[in-house]
């Protein structure tokens, strides 16, 4: 397994860092290769990729940890990409947060694992530009970018950590 960590501290508080990231259908608006992620149940998303010559990238994931305002870890349970991590937030000086983010990842063997290894071919990068975006997002305030998500079944503001 290929593993890739970064940090960045945003200037917002904890609970707004934390709210916005645990809503994983946010992604795609500061994850340059998410193309969607829907809830399709208690701690469970899917994930859509945009691949290499169109091809999608697909996964499911379970969220296996969650401690409010601190930390949120997962782990994929199927699809193209086996992936586990965590993201840990500290509160710093009550009104920023430190957010570090660590994860694992192997692509499958064959063609389409080639596909995945060269879209993924400088992941630390892509890491540290898509926490920058997620900072600016959350610095900017926008609050349709906080509240726009929907969930598998339609309805806003879809949380993976709601029971069923």
């Amino acid at each position: 397994m290929s593993a890739v960590t970064h940090e960045i501290l945003v200037n917002a508080p904890v609970g707004k860092v934390f709210e916005f990231w645990k809503n994983f259908e946010n992604f795609p608006r500061f994850m340059e290769n998410i193309e969607s992620i829907k809830v399709v149940g208690p701690e469970l998303t899917h994930w859509k990729m945009r691949g290499p010559l169109g091809v999608p990238v697909e996964w499911d994931a379970k969220t296996t940890y969650i401690e409010e305002n601190k930390k949120i870890s997962w782990q994929s349970t199927g699809g193209t990409v086996e992936n586990h991590g965590s993201v840990v937030f500290e509160d710093v000086d009550g009104d920023k947060t430190r957010v570090t983010v660590g994860l694992e990842y192997k692509t499958p063997a064959g063609a389409i694992g080639e596909a995945v290894a060269k879209l993924l071919s400088d992941p630390q990068r892509q890491l540290e530009e898509d926490l920058r975006r997620f900072k600016s997002v959350v610095q900017e305030g926008d609050a349709h970018l906080m509240s726009g998500a929907t969930a598998a079944d339609g309805s806003k503001n879809a949380d993976h950590t709601a029971q069923a």
